[in-house]
């Protein structure tokens, strides 16, 4: 089986329970007041990284993934119960995007081992809250907010610090294999390699690195012929490119070509993979007499060295030069940045959702305060954590990018000036 790299499935939180509309019925209270308990929330849709999982294979069997819903609230001032959140695990590396943008969600990458995507909607209040001075048997109860569905793509780019680069059947597997503790099968096939395959490089006191041999480039790879979306996709990640060619041409291929359409198709899919180190591994010089192995390392000498790429001669078979190709790219590694690559977050579920719903912002002469209103302010208040730095700064953005503050601006609110939304009270400041 090949190795499951996406996966497109679609996404559903739950909604909230509705309030329940009742009232008391006691012996001897004539008319009791209102008792209706508010609904439980949705369940959320949360992504979670799994040690245990390496590929997206699970993903391919199943379209839709939902939350439960939140049970309506009951009498007697009963709250409904939440519904579960559904929790699904994913490999590190795998990136949530948008599936209608591309945008992406959410990395699980580095430090962000949990993360809710899409939030359950809030449970309506029941029409015990409903109750004042005027209406003291209110027949209203909130209804629960709807939850969210996307259609998503999970896309697994893989973690390691040297990318293992090359045309098929030069000899990637087999220098993986000699280099680390991982067991490739290696075969004189085209596309033996049909996943990556991370191994550890131990160079003994504790200093090592990963190192991936990534599916078998071939031309056209940008364009997303054969395997070569899957390539690309996992070289993103790495900090230095070790190239790997044919040195002695044992199949027909020219090594000085090879990397160059490797070259090429690094820049078309990602003008930024060229300014990633880059080491050549010039292999199978075993197999030439001594006079021709120097020809062919001073031609990929006289080609790539001004482009600040180091020719290693090497056999992987032999092991010959292989300790030395090892050291230079830990040597390179430990100049790099030690951050890892983690993407950032371009799209936001809440703010997509309720973006078109209207709103007003107007001014209360009688509570010296502005008022906020619409649809989408309670659902994004439903849906935020606003006791978060993080969900207070999401929510401030969406103010700003739905046009609300400049709206207040408008209405001639100041600096300190008072700002209610739904309950919620804020001082305003530029």
């Amino acid at each position: 089986m090949s190795f499951a790299d996406t996966a497109r499935i679609i996404i559903a939180s739950g909604k909230g329970g509705d309030g329940h509309v009742s009232f008391r019925r006691e012996k001897y209270v004539a008319n009791g007041g209102p008792d209706g308990g508010d609904g439980g929330k949705g369940g959320d849709i949360v992504f979670e990284v799994s040690d245990g999982l390496n590929t997206l294979t699970d993903y391919r069997h199943r379209r839709k993934y939902a939350a439960t819903n939140g049970e309506d609230g009951k009498k007697r001032k009963c709250h409904g119960k939440n519904g579960e959140d559904l929790i699904l695990p994913v490999p590190a590396g795998t990136i949530i995007k948008d599936a209608a943008s591309g945008k992406v969600i959410a990395d699980m990458s580095g430090d962000n081992k949990r993360q809710v995507i899409l939030s359950g909607g809030r449970g309506g209040n029941g029409n015990m809250h409903y109750a004042t001075s005027t209406m003291q048997i209110p027949k209203y109860a909130q209804p629960g907010q709807p939850g969210m569905e996307l259609e998503v793509i999970l896309e697994l780019k893989v973690i390691a610090d040297v990318g293992l680069v090359g045309f098929p059947n030069v000899g990637k597997s087999t220098l993986l294999s000699r280099v680390t503790n991982a067991s490739p099968k290696v075969a004189n096939y085209h596309f033996t390699t049909l996943q990556p395959i991370l191994g550890v490089v131990d160079l003994g006191d504790g200093e090592g690195f990963v190192m991936a041999d990534i599916p078998g480039l071939i031309e056209g790879a940008a364009e997303g012929i054969g395997l070569g979306h899957a390539f690309l996709k996992h070289i993103q990640r790495t900090k230095v490119l070790l190239h790997l060619v044919d040195a002695a041409s044992v199949e027909g291929r020219d090594p000085v070509d090879d990397i160059y359409a490797i070259l090429e198709e690094l820049a078309k899919y990602d003008p930024e993979l060229e300014t990633k180190p880059m080491l050549i591994a010039a292999n199978k010089l075993d197999v030439l007499p001594e006079e021709e192995k120097e020809a062919v390392l001073e031609r990929l000498r006289k080609e790539f060295s001004s482009k600040q790429m180091e020719i290693h001669p090497i056999s992987a078979v032999t092991g010959e030069g292989v300790k030395e190709l090892l050291y230079r790219a830990y040597t390179l590694l430990k100049e790099q940045n030690d951050e890892p690559i983690v993407y950032e977050q371009e799209f936001f579920p809440e703010m997509q959702a309720y973006a078109q719903d209207p709103y007003t912002v107007e001014y209360d002469p009688k509570e010296d305060e502005y008022v906020v209103e619409g649809p989408r302010i309670e659902k994004m208040l439903g849906y935020t954590n606003l006791d978060s730095e993080k969900g207070f700064l999401f929510f401030q953005n969406f103010l700003k990018d739905q046009g609300i503050l400049d709206k207040l601006e408008e209405a001639g609110i100041q600096e300190g000036d008072t700002v209610r939304m739904y309950g919620l009270v804020f001082d305003y400041y530029k």
